[in-house]
């Protein structure tokens, strides 16, 4: 039997058992307005465990965010504050109702854990249901939350649940192996470090072992506590499944959405130093998904901060206000993309039309083997330059510019090269200097200095999908391996992911082409606590599995082939002035 007790302006029901048709029950909290009456409700379905506090489980997040963003702490007691989910005390007294669930066999949800699988899937779907037919609910379920609690929305609304009326796609990623597991086919390890440091963590089983709710006492983790073995038994081994996947296959393809049947009009808010992870997903979605009642913002920052500060939180609301309440508020004559344009210094807000926007100037710089420079013109010459395959590679930069230039949108690289062996991984990192030569970085999702724009391809995976691709979006089939032949030289189109910045004028831009990850500096200091490794520019998103990169097929040497006709270039999208 569910508790129920009366707080905070809030009628609360801990730990209400959801019935999954396999005969397991998810366990969820519902935050409602007290008295009788039908609402809209707001759910969440996901991994990190509903009753483990914000500051308790993701302390340097929260201290960070508080401390320069305190509109996110005021008007609330912060003590339901869950990581990437709605304070309840912001929503429930605007007439909403806050269901958390904790996914199967995490928190106080029994079960095998199997992200984004399948089984999670179904069971999002049954919980929203569940959500529709409930006493208090008025039959309009809403869908809001943070990357996981993102990322699975675009799954479940593969699936069309009745009930869905409405989601907020808040940094979520949709495509597993392209946005996620496998960035141009080199293995990310991410996820398997992700799975050590925030789900492990929070297993349900680890009961007495594991943390207490600060608010009711409860055991955060099922109150049965379970040995390893038995908590290795009841979970996938995560990091070794996607290795084992080195291709997009079925695997994959279940743990992605079909975008022709995402139909539910959406919110995808995009980040624009999210590189690694989320905001090709929230772009993505925007283009391809067939609603027809949709709408992009894209912002800077942590990765969280915007979803809970003021202009986050009242954007969501006028969003699901208009959809699950039907109040008549502007929201259909709000435009369709909403960007917080980067400058060096500061965020402009800015609407549009459309995305790509319908102003773009696509504008190709090549790459000139004289002082390794980036021009409007192809190079007079041809000339070959190699550099060590698993290197930090060449760097070609522009001449100061003439006038301040807005960049925003997608990128794309095109590169000849060749080999020493019969592979090779392609890092291009887009950059701006100052007229100094200092680089300018932002505060990224994570790493708090993160370069302006970034793509990878393995030459391996160069083939295209020529349906899908687009000369600014470069999409690879990665269904077959086309091995190199050492030496001979291949064509690659790498896609940078979209980016925003303003780039003064005196200002430089430079193009790298890596044989490793981006590396701002060698030694940072900065960490956060829920990431293993020190953030050096990439954050927590790096390939460097030698697994995945064995060195008889990586460790040689990659030689860039650049000619008359232009055969190394990048495709920036050059925004007009106003």
């Amino acid at each position: 039997m569910a508790a129920r007790i009366e707080q905070d302006g809030m009628l609360i029901e801990w730990d209400v058992g959801i019935p999954m048709d396999d005969g397991v029950t998810v366990r969820a909290d519902v935050f409602r307005p007290p008295g009788a009456g039908k609402w809209p409700v707001l759910l969440t379905y996901g991994p990190y465990a509903k009753g483990l506090a914000f500051q308790k489980g993701y302390p340097s997040a929260w201290q960070n965010m508080i401390a320069s963003h305190p509109d996110v702490a005021y008007g609330s007691t912060n003590k339901y504050q869950n990581w990437e989910v709605v304070d309840p005390e912001k929503w429930v007294p605007h007439g909403y109702v806050c269901v958390r669930v904790d996914s199967r066999g995490t928190g106080r949800s029994p079960g095998y854990i199997d992200h984004f699988s399948p089984r999670e899937t179904r069971d999002f779907y049954q919980c929203i249901e569940w959500a529709g037919v409930q006493p208090w609910s008025n039959g309009q379920v809403g869908l809001n939350g943070v990357s996981y609690y993102g990322i699975n929305q675009w799954q479940v609304a593969s699936l069309q649940p009745p009930h869905l009326k409405a989601m907020c796609i808040w940094e979520g990623a949709a495509d597993w192996y392209r946005d996620m597991t496998h960035h141009g086919g080199i293995l990310s390890t991410f996820w398997a470090n992700w799975y050590d440091m925030q789900v492990k963590t929070v297993q349900y089983g680890l009961g007495e072992r594991g943390p207490r709710s600060g608010v009711t006492g409860a055991l955060v983790c099922g109150d049965e506590t379970l040995s390893d073995a038995e908590l290795a038994r009841n979970r996938s081994s995560f990091g070794d499944e996607i290795l084992a996947h080195p291709l997009d296959d079925d695997y994959h393809r279940a743990r992605s959405p079909d975008w022709s049947r995402v139909t539910v009009p959406f919110l995808s808010a995009a980040n624009w130093g999210g590189q690694g992870l989320h905001p090709r997903g929230n772009f993505e979605g925007f283009v391809r998904a067939a609603s027809t009642e949709r709408w992009l913002e894209c912002h800077g920052l942590e990765h969280w901060t915007h979803f809970y500060t003021d202009y986050g939180r009242e954007l969501q609301r006028r969003f699901f206000d208009f959809y699950l309440k039907a109040e008549e508020n502007g929201w259909d004559r709000q435009p369709k993309v909403q960007l917080q344009v980067r400058h060096v210094d500061k965020f402009v807000e800015r609407h549009e039309a459309d995305w790509p926007l319908p102003s773009t100037n696509w504008t190709r710089f090549y790459l000139h083997p004289q002082n390794q420079s980036l021009s409007l013109q192809p190079p007079s010459e041809q000339a070959e330059i190699s550099f060590e395959a698993m290197g930090d590679g060449l760097t070609f930069m522009s001449e100061p510019l003439s006038e301040e230039t807005e960049i925003t949108g997608p990128l794309a690289a095109n590169l000849r090269i060749s080999s020493s062996t019969e592979d090779a991984d392609i890092f291009v990192v887009f950059r701006v200097f100052t007229a100094d030569l200092r680089e300018i970085t932002f505060l990224g999702a994570i790493d708090p200095h993160t370069p302006v724009a970034q793509g990878w391809l393995r030459a391996s995976h160069r083939k295209l999908d020529d349906k899908l691709s687009r000369p600014y979006r470069p999409y690879h089939s990665h269904d077959e391996v086309e091995p190199l032949r050492p030496a001979k030289p291949v064509d690659l189109a790498v896609e940078l992911w979209p980016t925003s910045i303003v780039v003064p004028k005196g200002y430089r831009i430079a193009l790298s082409v890596r044989g490793k990850d981006y590396v701002w500096q060698a030694s940072t200091g900065a960490k956060l606590s829920n990431f293993k490794n020190e953030l050096l520019g990439c954050g927590p998103f790096l390939h460097d599995d030698p697994r995945d990169r064995p060195a008889r097929l990586f460790a040689g040497t990659t030689t860039l082939h650049l000619d008359c006709q232009g055969s190394c270039s990048i495709l920036l999208p050059i925004i007009p002035p106003r």
